[in-house]
């Protein structure tokens, strides 16, 4: 279990902060204005997606594991 929480914890973390980097380069990286907050709460939304992700993946995939990939044969 501890394994899942960490794969999946590096994921979301991962996530957030590629959609914020985005975000704020498409908004020419002004860290003052309020663009940057606008942008900080959008990526909260992949972010939380990736964490719907890693759940859903625990009944498809390894259960350890936040990825989808196949169960491990025995």
């Amino acid at each position: 279990m501890q394994k899942f929480i960490l794969d999946l914890v590096e994921r979301t973390v991962a996530t957030y902060a590629a959609a914020f980097l985005g975000l704020l380069l498409a908004d020419k990286f002004d860290l003052t204005s309020i663009g940057a907050l606008k942008a900080a709460a959008v990526a909260a939304l992949p972010a939380a997606l990736s964490v719907v992700k890693g759940a859903v993946a625990t009944r498809v995939g390894d259960p350890a594991s936040a990825a989808l990939l196949a169960r491990p044969r025995e």
